[in-house]
This record gives C-alpha cells, structure tokens and sequence, in this order.
C-alpha cells in the first residue's frame, strides 16, 4: 500500500528520498520501496519522519495491510479442545513479540554499523 499522504507532504515541503532516508538511517533504495509500500515502516520511523516533516505522524500515517496466513488444515488449529480465538489471540502475542525482538535486534545492527563507519573514517593511530 503506497504511503500517499508521506509523499505528497515530503514533496511540499521540497525534501527528497535520500533526506528522509538520513533521518531514519537507511539507504534511500530502502526508503524508496517503505514509500511505495513494500517494505514496513516501524512506528519509530513513523516518528521520526513526523518529526523531521513538523508535522505529527497522523498527518503522514496510513495503515499496512495486514497479511495473516492461517492453515486451516493443520491438526493443530482444528483441535476442538481449545478455542480458535485463543490461538489466534496466542499467535499474534507470539508475532508481536518476535516482531519487537527483531525491531530491537536492527536498532542495535544500526548502532554497531555507525560504530563501524566512524572507525572508518578515523585515521589509525588517532582517536
């Protein structure tokens, strides 16, 4: 789902992918594909832009279409002994958490990347 109303904002105020891509700390080829919908954008992000953009993030937010999959067939989710919404309700904590998890485990592969960048660019021998 194309981030219509991010665009078009960005665009008014005369900023470009790669500026908005900075502020999030991702390519812009990264950033290109969360604005046309491919690719998530995580609620920091959202606030992020928000804040780079001035504006608050309702103004730029529109809903991922949400894609659960759910096997009907498996043994498992036709087990009449416990109840579906159960299972769905266990599903989604266990997503929710594995979700954040991942979120937490990019934030810190961000930071180690930054540490690695500025190595880079400092002359060994000075610090």
């Amino acid at each position: 789902m194309q981030k219509e109303k991010l665009r078009v904002i960005r665009k008014q105020k005369g900023y470009t992918q790669q500026q908005i891509a900075d502020i999030i700390a991702t390519d812009v080829s990264n950033y290109s594909r969360k604005e046309s919908g491919d690719v998530k954008i995580v609620r920091d992000e959202w606030d992020k832009i928000a804040r780079f953009l001035d504006v608050s993030v309702e103004d730029i937010y529109e809903d991922e279409e949400a894609k659960v999959v759910i096997n009907n067939n498996h043994p498992v989710y036709n087990d009449q002994s416990s109840s579906s919404s159960g299972t769905i309700t266990q599903f989604h904590n266990m997503s929710a958490s594995i979700i954040q998890n991942l979120q937490d485990y990019i934030a810190l592969l961000k930071e180690e990347n930054e540490k690695l960048k500025e190595e880079l660019r400092t002359p060994r021998g000075r610090k």
